[in-house]
């Protein structure tokens, strides 16, 4: 495959994941805000631009209707408007490597929330929640890994999709948890308050794992069990453990089509981060330190990003033919 085609379907892919993302935390979050004090709305919007990345130059202000619309329209950061318009452009460079119908889902998206009513709409009701753009660019997402999934035949473009989507995911898992990581478990033994209750459902709910949480676990809300669950469920799609996996298996499947020996390296990498959520318990993780623990995995997970961008996308004519 074309270097260039590999190029712009993992990040088409990594940007959709991203602004579904996105939206997800501020929904999540705008809803909670029902039930708060002014004191957990700090930390609470503080944590949502940490678990982003802290975006550059977007500063909390103690006013979360104007931060959510910042953090969905601003087209100087990585905002959900800028993250669709991006993976539009990426699809528009494959245009002929994809179906017709992830075209048609992706091109909808972006001409829904780039039509000028929306964006003059957005400018009026600066005071209001976002939230039927976010609605829109949620249901947009999901439609279009949906179409993806059925249309697109599962070969070696795919799997750059499949790559994209997952390790943009476990990047962003592993800086939510380490987001609420102060909430959660960096406290002394206690019995835990209804405010502890909220913010342990809404880490849950910012991964889409409440309902798969309570099939688990039950209804029983423990920081212990949630940690398990989001870092170490192998049947989970948010979790981190099947993230890598994921990821690891369509590395794989792209090495049985590319072939040669130049991804030995790609393969020690993504192959150890899997083995650490495989064999690991959470036990072991709370015994050390959880912080250094989450940072490792975000590390390793920019070492596996650099790997497949020097093998796929930025070779040498004479380390192509070498592999």
């Amino acid at each position: 495959m074309l270097s260039r085609v590999a190029d712009s379907l993992y990040w088409m892919s990594r940007y959709l994941e991203r602004a579904e993302h996105t939206t997800r935390l501020l929904d999540v979050n705008l809803n909670l805000m029902l039930d708060e004090s002014s004191v957990s709305s700090d930390r609470r919007w503080q944590r949502v631009l940490q678990a982003l990345g802290n975006p550059p130059d977007v500063q909390w202000n103690g006013d979360p209707i104007q931060l959510a619309h910042t953090l969905t329209f601003n087209n100087s950061i990585a905002s959900v408007l800028s993250s669709i318009v991006s993976a539009r452009e990426n699809a528009h460079h494959v245009r002929e490597q994809i179906s017709t119908e992830m075209w048609q889902r992706v091109n909808s998206l972006y001409l829904n929330v780039t039509r000028p009513e929306m964006q003059a709409e957005a400018l009026r009701s600066t005071s209001e929640a976002p939230t039927e753009f976010l609605a829109q660019v949620m249901e947009g997402v999901h439609q279009f890994q949906g179409v993806t999934d059925s249309t697109m035949s599962h070969g070696e473009g795919w799997q750059f999709i499949q790559v994209g989507r997952y390790i943009e995911r476990a990047t962003a898992t592993a800086m939510l948890l380490e987001a609420y990581q102060p909430e959660l478990w960096h406290k002394e033994e206690r019995l835990p308050e209804t405010n502890d209750y909220l913010e342990w459902m809404g880490l849950l709910r910012s991964a889409t794992a409440f309902e798969a949480y309570c099939k688990v676990y039950t209804a029983d809300l423990t920081p212990e069990w949630i940690l398990e669950f989001l870092l170490l469920d192998a049947e989970f799609p948010h979790s981190l453990r099947f993230s890598i996996d994921s990821m690891q298996h369509a590395l794989d499947a792209i090495q049985d089509v590319s072939g040669g020996t130049r991804a030995e390296n790609l393969s020690r990498i993504s192959g150890r981060l899997g083995a650490t959520l495989s064999y690991a318990s959470v036990t072991e993780i709370l015994q050390g330190n959880v912080i250094s623990y989450l940072r490792d995995i975000q590390r390793q997970c920019r070492d596996i990003h650099n790997a497949i961008f020097e093998l796929y996308v930025d070779y040498s004519i004479q380390t192509a033919l070498a592999g």
